[in-house]
């Protein structure tokens, strides 16, 4: 086996609020901080989807980049990028959209989209040093 690992990278603004309405205001504050902000708050977040396979034989490619790139711009980046996630994206009217939650979604919208003969991970950054990993 000669699996190789490919990724590529990409960018988009977002809005957001972390809060519970199961919580009360003061659960929701000593929980989430500055996040809960009613007047939601936003991140530059970074976006690398990795795809792992054998290069194909006759194109080298384990995917064609180009390829990957136009399925999350048309797929992720169209959905998210300066958007409220809270109000604007239906993923999230019922599920608080925690940095862990956007890439469970992203890889979730992604999946589908990209061979299953590749294993496929999402990495997303909310801040420069703050970023998560699915699947882990």
């Amino acid at each position: 086996m000669n699996k190789v690992s490919v990724y590529r990278k990409e960018h988009f603004n977002a809005a957001h609020r972390l809060h519970n309405p199961a919580f009360d205001d003061a659960t929701n504050e000593k929980v989430f901080g500055k996040c809960n902000n009613p007047h939601f708050h936003g991140h530059n977040y970074e976006l690398i989807v990795k795809v792992t396979g054998e290069p194909d034989a006759q194109t080298g490619y384990v995917i064609d980049l180009k390829y990957l790139s136009d399925l999350i711009k048309e797929n992720v980046l169209k959905r998210f990028d300066h958007k409220n996630l809270n109000l604007d994206v239906g993923e999230f009217k019922q599920l608080n959209p925690t940095a862990e939650n956007i890439s469970i979604i992203i890889y979730q919208i992604l999946r589908p989209l990209i061979s299953k003969q590749f294993d496929l991970q999402i990495r997303l950054y909310e801040t420069e040093r703050n970023f998560v990993e699915f699947p882990a």
